[in-house]
C-alpha cells in the first residue's frame, strides 16, 4: 500500500512538472509557481487524509481545502507588505494547482472491490 502512494505521489509530481514545463510562456512564472506550491500542498493534505480515514472524498476534499489554505495565508502575508496586494489571481493558481493534483491522485487510486463467497 505504501508502494502505490509513493507511486501516486511520484506520478503526480511528473504530472504538475510537465504542466508547468510545458505552458503557454505567456502564463507568468509567478502563476506557475503558485500552480506548483498548490500542487505540493494539496498532495500533503489528500495523504495525510487518507492515511487517517482511507476515504477518498475526505481526502480530496482535504487536499483542495489545503491548496486554497496555503494560498490564503500566502496572500494575506503578501498583503500585509508594503506595495503588494491580495492577488485573487494568485491564489486562483494555487486552487488549480490544488484541484488538479487532488481530482489526479482521486483517478488512480481505484475503489477496490470486495467478493463475497456464496454457498
Amino acid at each position: 500500500m505504501k508502494l502505490i502512494k509513493q507511486v501516486n505521489f511520484k506520478i503526480c509530481v511528473l504530472f504538475v512538472m510537465g504542466i508547468v514545463g510545458f505552458a503557454n510562456a505567456q502564463i507568468p512564472e509567478d502563476k506557475k509557481l503558485h500552480f506548483a506550491a498548490g500542487a505540493l500542498a494539496s498532495t500533503t493534505g489528500y495523504t495525510y487524509v487518507w492515511q487517517k480515514t482511507k476515504d477518498k472524498k475526505k481526502a480530496m476534499l482535504a487536499g483542495i481545502g489545503t491548496a486554497i489554505l496555503a494560498g490564503t495565508i500566502k496572500e494575506l502575508v503578501d498583503s500585509s507588505q508594503p506595495n503588494n496586494r491580495f492577488d485573487t489571481k494568485d491564489l486562483a493558481a494555487t486552487a488549480l494547482g490544488g484541484i488538479t493534483v487532488s481530482v489526479t491522485i482521486n483517478l488512480f487510486n481505484k475503489k477496490k472491490t470486495k467478493y463475497v463467497e456464496i454457498n
